[in-house]
């Protein structure tokens, strides 16, 4: 079946995450962050902070929810059994802080089909509650048997 490219252009409704301290501590624990800008508050407001830091790659936590409905959206067509994400290429224009309210919003912008595989990649783009962008994130997924 081919890949439908219909769907390139669509944006997905916003969703809001709010940043809490004990996920990014958690996040950071995780991943084994021991930089204690994300681990103690008392330690990210010496440093100028309102709360801890949370780090880079938290933009997979709160671009995550907004990128889903890409993914299964029927009009995008993608086959989850057969999907493989294959990569994120992010752009961080500033640390985020626990205690902020972000948004984050998706958009398709391209499908192709090469070699019967289908190709997907989505925009998603986070902003502060001032409206100013914090991170955009291009996600990459590739279905195999297109």
């Amino acid at each position: 079946m081919p890949v439908n490219t219909s769907a390139v252009g669509k944006e997905y409704p916003p969703v809001v995450y709010a940043v809490g301290r004990e996920k990014v501590k958690e996040y950071a624990s995780a991943v084994g962050e021991t930089n204690p800008l994300h681990l103690d508050p008392a330690a990210a407001r010496a440093a100028g902070y309102d709360d801890v830091v949370a780090p880079p790659m938290f933009a997979v936590v709160y671009q995550s929810g907004a990128v889903m409905p890409g993914i299964f959206d029927p009009e995008v067509g993608i086959d989850f059994a057969m999907m493989v994400h294959s990569g994120q290429d992010f752009r961080w224009e500033r640390v985020v802080v626990a205690g902020e309210e972000l948004t984050t919003q998706a958009k398709a912008v391209s499908i192709e089909e090469k070699g019967g595989m289908g190709f997907y990649d989505f925009e998603v783009v986070t902003k502060d509650a001032g409206g100013a962008t914090v991170c955009t994130g291009i996600w990459k997924m590739i279905v195999r048997g297109v």
